[in-house]
């Protein structure tokens, strides 16, 4: 009975610990809660501001000494990762100095970007003009790719041996 007290003690402070291993994605101290709707709209006071939004890649272009990205911006959670099952907040303009792969930034990805807010600039989406905010990036966190959830119970059933001391 002690011993498999032990084992569920052990078997919940292991699960306690890997649990803690999650932290959150360091921003420094950008500004979080600024959306991009506000920027357009509060431009000439929120310039040179470090940031921290994210939001899933709409696209990515390689320019010549830089790299565009088109971002559609959502809230970012506790881990400072895009929740993008919330309500979008608007799109963003980010330039990154130097080329990237756009293999790797792929559309739909999700990312994080820390960076100074520069500017908006006019651009389309589809045939409708809009207002992009734009930044700087200092850093640009590329989320890895989780499987989908399946609805379907997962039980595994194994068969081992167990020495008890």
């Amino acid at each position: 009975m002690l011993q498999r007290t032990l084992q569920i003690s052990c078997l919940y402070l292991c699960g306690v610990l890997l649990h803690g291993c999650a932290t959150p994605l360091d921003i420094g101290v950008a500004d979080r809660k600024l959306t991009p709707q506000q920027a357009i709209t509060t431009i000439d006071t929120v310039r040179n501001r470090m940031i921290a939004w994210g939001g899933v890649l709409v696209s990515v272009k390689n320019l010549t000494d830089k790299t565009q990205f088109e971002i559609l911006a959502y809230p970012l959670d506790e881990n400072n990762r895009p929740n993008n099952t919330a309500t979008p907040q608007g799109r963003f303009l980010a330039y990154h100095s130097g080329y990237l792969e756009t293999t790797d930034y792929k559309e739909g990805r999700l990312v994080t970007i820390i960076g100074a807010l520069t500017e908006t600039r006019t651009g389309n989406v589809g045939e409708a003009q809009y207002t992009y905010p734009v930044i700087a990036t200092t850093r640009i966190h590329l989320w890895p790719i989780t499987p989908p959830s399946s609805s379907e119970p997962r039980f595994h059933f194994g068969v081992g041996i167990g020495i008890g001391l």
